[in-house]
């Protein structure tokens, strides 16, 4: 009989046909990205939680019938300790478990997530491991689940006590538990037969996306302008479509009621970009020197830097070009390039170049402001200077959505949309290494690796500093575009 994982049987609750192809066809899956990162991850923060235990026993290696051994054997000893990765087979399921600790009537049973929440399917994943383990004769006294705790502040010195919120969950898996021989019995039933005969939905993206989605769903080749890409416009364009219309351009003027939407139709229609006077009518009176901002920020589950917080967005580059009043135009920024804190030099640096004259400009103002209102908390000796800057933020992404729209947006006022369509020099896609904010994160990450060469270090830097001088320059050539020039 084969065995059945944990895993196999959360990706059959998904989706029967999931789990046969990931057994018999897995060269079906597509690449997913960000799963390596996640991986990783995942293990770092799987081995904070087994520091928080000490004098624990970890069971390591693939080789399953060694792991069930060593399991059986640590569970009889004296006395008992904590155990990492314990392993159990019940019935043809295998599940190895993040913690088992030692517990007054038997042992509590810990999963360990990276999330910041229990999620819908967290209580799924526990259920199988407890009725697997029970099943084998562990006496579970408890189960919960651990998840990362965004109201930890990292105190320093590798100590991340608190990292981690435990949640019951005996009485959340207790139906589950009930249910468990069906859910194995349809999975091997599914595994038993042919390829699942099931169409795409809902289920291909709840609760992870299907690596298979592309199979069971291969992307069309769209042409023109569906009507899909109206904003927030998802019954309205069912019902277009029902109507026959397939194409934005097929539309007649006085179908659709909102401006936004006649707005879209009306430039897609004639080709025309559409450009309100009005644009030019906010920005003139602003002054100079005019800025142009844009900040990079890093996330980490686990935080690395003394005072920060799990999932903080935590600055690491800044870029600034600065339109002077006899036109000339200068470029600055900051980068950080070792492990150290970014912080202290990236706001030192940005209230230098940044001073208390002139509008700020960004796009989407409120990532700006809040990291700007983060780092006033931080470091209240730049209160002033940083509260200038607050206060003379000028959002270039709400004038765009009602003073501006080009067909080749196709519906979306991201700015790697509406950059290419002012300049097409603009284009992201001609930046290989970073092009967007995760390959950003990435690059930045690698760049900060004490193992990375010298030589792939300046080209991580030179990308960085491309990609987000990019942004500030768009939003340069889209002010002067507003403003006629």
């Amino acid at each position: 009989m084969d065995r059945l994982s944990k895993i196999k049987l959360l990706a059959h609750r998904q989706c029967s046909k999931r789990l046969w192809l990931e057994t018999y066809r897995p060269e079906r899956a597509g690449a997913e990205d960000g799963a390596e990162a996640r991986m990783q991850v995942g293990l770092e923060v799987g081995e904070i939680a087994r520091s928080l235990h000490p004098g624990g026993v970890l069971i390591e290696g693939s080789d399953l019938t060694r792991a069930l051994v060593e399991t059986t054997d640590h569970l009889a000893a004296r006395p008992r300790r904590p155990l990492f990765e314990a392993t159990f087979e019940y019935r043809g399921v295998q599940v190895r478990t993040d913690l088992l600790l030692p517990a007054k009537r038997g042992w509590r049973l810990v999963e360990v997530k990276a999330s910041a929440s229990v999620k819908p399917v967290h209580p799924a994943d526990v259920a199988i491991q407890a009725w697997v383990a029970e099943g084998a004769g562990v006496r579970l006294a408890e189960t919960a689940l651990a998840c990362i705790d965004t109201g930890f502040v990292y105190p320093g010195g590798g100590d991340y006590r608190g990292l981690f919120a435990e949640h019951p969950m005996d009485e959340a898996i207790e139906e589950l538990r009930v249910q468990l021989p069906q859910w194995v019995r349809a999975a091997r039933a599914t595994l038993a037969g042919p390829e699942p005969d099931i169409e795409p939905g809902d289920r291909c993206t709840d609760p992870y996306e299907c690596p298979f989605l592309a199979y069971c769903e291969p992307p069309e080749a769209e042409t023109g302008y569906p009507p899909e890409i109206l904003p927030r416009a998802g019954a309205l364009a069912a019902a277009l479509r029902e109507e026959g219309y397939t194409d934005l351009r097929e539309i007649p003027a006085g179908r659709l009621d909102r401006p936004l939407h006649e707005r879209i139709r009306a430039a897609t229609a004639s080709g025309v970009p559409f450009l309100d006077p009005e644009a030019k009518r906010v920005l003139e009176p602003l002054g100079h020197p005019r800025h142009y901002l844009d900040f990079e920020t890093i996330q980490f589950a686990i935080p690395i830097w003394t005072g920060t917080r799990p999932y903080q967005q935590v600055p690491f580059q800044w870029s600034c070009h600065i339109k002077h009043e006899d036109g000339t135009l200068t470029d600055h920024g900051y980068l950080a390039e070792d492990m150290n804190d970014p912080r202290p030099a990236f706001v030192d640096t940005l209230c230098a170049t940044v001073q208390s004259r002139g509008p700020v400009f960004v796009y989407n103002a409120a990532f700006e402001r809040n990291r700007l209102r983060e780092l006033t908390e931080t470091y209240p000796s730049r209160a002033k200077a940083l509260g200038s800057m607050i206060n003379r933020l000028v959002d270039l992404l709400p004038l765009a959505r009602k003073h501006y729209y080009h067909p080749d947006m196709h519906g979306s006022w991201s700015l790697k949309a509406v950059a290419p369509t002012i300049d097409p020099a603009l284009a992201y896609e001609n930046l290989e290494e970073v092009a967007n904010g995760g390959m950003a994160q990435e690059a930045f990450l690698e760049l900060i690796a004490p193992d990375t060469p010298a030589g792939r270090c300046v080209a991580l830097r030179n990308a960085l500093i491309t990609y987000c001088g990019r942004d500030t320059f768009a939003l340069v050539r889209l002010a002067h575009r507003f403003s006629g020039d």
